[in-house]
């Protein structure tokens, strides 16, 4: 299968799926974190009406979107009215399965609701962050390894100039579940 993975640059939901043999491809603006052959820099925009690909899997950044940062929603308009331009073109693309993920966030009330939240441990990872998925062609996915632990690690960061860098990262265990349940 042909997956394209939006707004990745840390590799980990492109490499689950290619250690299962998929041709899996990530586009990013930033440059990979894993140095991989495998990863476009670019506009995921002029990536997606190629007719290409049979999923795609886009993390669009939660910048302007996330709940976290509704205090300072009425300062960043445009910036949101783009941010939900850019999730709105994701969700369009003539792709058969998609998955748009974001945290908690104003899709759900300016686009759609999601059609779940998942949480880290629910996949393996003792973390707690609340994630919801938009699916196109994709069934709901399956808790894979429920395990103790609820920490909020992501939540408790505290400033740093890579802060945005580690709050954004896919957890493993969710992208190993999106490959073996969607690959």
């Amino acid at each position: 299968m042909k997956v394209l993975v939006a707004c990745e640059y840390s590799g980990r939901v492109r490499n689950a799926f290619r250690a299962l043999g998929h041709d899996a491809w990530s586009v990013d603006l930033l440059p990979s974190e894993d140095d991989s052959h495998y990863h476009i820099v670019g506009d995921v925009l002029g990536h997606i009406s190629n007719g290409w690909w049979d999923l795609m899997i886009a993390h669009p950044p939660c910048t302007h979107l996330a709940v976290s940062g509704a205090r300072w929603w009425k300062d960043k308009q445009v910036e949101q009215a783009e941010a939900l331009d850019f999730v709105r073109a994701l969700m369009a693309a003539p792709i058969p399965r998609i998955c748009i993920e974001n945290p908690v966030s104003c899709i759900s009330t300016k686009i759609r609701k999601p059609d779940q939240y998942i949480q880290p441990y629910e996949h393996g990872d003792g973390e707690q962050k609340k994630t919801g998925l938009w699916l196109k062609g994709l069934p709901l996915l399956v808790p894979s390894n429920p395990v103790e632990g609820r920490e909020q690690r992501v939540w408790r960061m505290g400033p740093s100039e890579d802060r945005w860098k580690e709050r954004s990262r896919t957890y493993p265990g969710i992208a190993k579940a999106m490959a073996d349940q969607w690959g």
